[in-house]
């Protein structure tokens, strides 16, 4: 996520980290690479030349602390005024009316559909009864695409294949969702290729029957500039009310969301950072401002860690490690949990120096490492995973050619596990001893 630009940054605050005053000549040099670097992640130019006035302003002013380095204060200028760029704080979803209505527009391939499964399972998760509505009477795909969306979700999808008319559809869903008892309702409409005015007309139409409580715009984070224009059109046609940006995770240069907020005054709602229905996450701008600068993202992982991670199964685990009691179907079980926060990748790029991290390790390495530790312990029974110890030569060939492996790579396994396990037994005992030594402490400060 925005790694090219996140580099380039970076680059120049080493630059700006060896500044030793802050002069209007220094500031011009050290603010060039930056602007360089904004320029070639396809910001639009007057948010660029913007951005810098400010930067420029705030460093020469009385804003600048003589306590602090000049070069880390105007690192902290420039996360400041980027925090502020992208719109200061997460804008949540108004949804006061019962039921509700949330409307998706963009243009064709800008990921619309799956953005409208994604915002369904993050709805639900917040106690929700959602009803998707295939509103694409031009894409039968489009409907097929939502209907299996719907299944994987366990969510109801109003579809009317054969229809025409869009108002009709929107009529009918809203008396669906009355009879099901569902309270909030995501229409996925029809897009194009390009903005042209029959599909703004329709647009209009729907908006206007159905009195959208939120008109999210979904757009494409690698659209670059492109998507100022895209998003002013539909903005000055629709009034929207957000937008929500797809392929996060991609090659995208950041043009799009740096630009997005600032042109259109709208906020960024939501990103879609994956492929997954569960790879959707709010927009916190702060955040991805820290993202960008190369500071992480800590609290977003552990928030993902909390979603993910079983507090009841936690619990026994770490009893389980406490005794030396932690087995192989243990370890993959933490494997599976470890896959279900993201890829390896996208974690470490949310640790403070983890882009710095990812220029030096081979994270795809790593997560092949992961898939054939995964793949030797599922191909051993529930007996051989709770005690390896029975696993002699036989047992190991055969091991190996179930999970298309070596006899040798299935021994390292099992010789990291044991060092882990002993290590565990260890730390173990340590905590006994302290917590022992803890017990005792409140007698000796008694007799002392």
């Amino acid at each position: 996520m925005f790694d090219t630009l996140s580099s380039k940054l970076q680059s120049a605050f080493r630059n700006l980290r060896g500044l030793g005053k802050i002069s209007e000549s220094n500031v011009t040099d050290s603010l060039r690479e930056v602007r360089l670097a904004l320029l070639d992640a396809d910001v639009n130019f007057k948010v660029v030349r913007d951005f810098i006035d400010r930067v420029k302003n705030k460093s020469l002013g009385q804003e600048v602390t003589q306590s602090i380095q000049p070069g880390q204060q105007m690192i902290k200028i420039i996360h400041d005024e980027l925090v502020e760029l992208l719109g200061a704080e997460n804008a949540g979803l108004n949804l006061a009316r019962k039921p509700s209505c949330l409307m998706l527009v963009g243009l064709h391939g800008s990921g619309k559909t799956t953005s409208a499964g994604k915002l369904a399972r993050f709805l639900q998760k917040q106690g929700r009864t959602p009803l998707l509505v295939a509103a694409d009477v031009y894409r039968p795909a489009a409907m097929d695409q939502l209907a299996t969306l719907g299944q994987q979700l366990e969510l109801p999808v109003f579809v009317r294949q054969g229809e025409t008319d869009v108002l009709k559809i929107a009529r009918q869903a809203l008396e669906f969702a009355e009879a099901q008892q569902r309270n909030t309702l995501i229409f996925d409409t029809a897009g194009r290729l390009q903005i042209d005015e029959p599909l703004v007309r329709e647009l209009v139409r729907l908006r206007d029957l159905i009195q959208p409580d939120e008109l999210l715009l979904v757009l494409d984070a690698a659209t670059g500039q492109e998507a100022v224009n895209v998003a002013t059109h539909f903005d000055q046609a629709l009034n929207i009310s957000g937008s929500i940006l797809t392929r996060l995770d991609g090659d995208a240069r950041g043009g799009a969301a740096l630009s997005l907020r600032a042109v259109t005054h709208k906020p960024i709602k939501f990103a879609g950072v994956g492929e997954k229905l569960e790879d959707f996450e709010p927009f916190h701008p702060e955040r991805m401002a820290s993202r960008i600068l190369g500071m992480g993202d800590v609290v977003s992982l552990v928030e993902r860690a909390a979603e993910a991670v079983d507090i009841d199964e936690a619990k026994k685990l770490e009893e389980k490690m406490r005794k030396g009691q932690f087995s192989l179907e243990d370890f993959l079980d933490q494997l599976r949990q470890m896959k279900k926060i993201g890829s390896l990748e996208s974690i470490v790029g949310m640790l403070p120096g983890g882009s710095e991290m990812l220029k030096s390790a081979d994270m795809g390495k790593q997560e092949k490492e992961f898939r054939r530790m995964e793949g030797i312990i599922c191909a051993m029974t529930l007996k051989e995973r709770r005690t390896p110890q029975i696993l002699n030569a036989r047992r190991r060939i055969r091991i190996a050619k179930g999970s298309g492996v070596t006899v040798t790579e299935v021994n390292s396994l099992l010789n990291k596990f044991s060092q882990m396990q002993q290590m565990m037994k260890k730390f173990g005992k340590f905590q006994k001893k302290m917590s022992r030594m803890g017990a005792g402490m409140p007698g000796m400060m008694r007799r002392l």
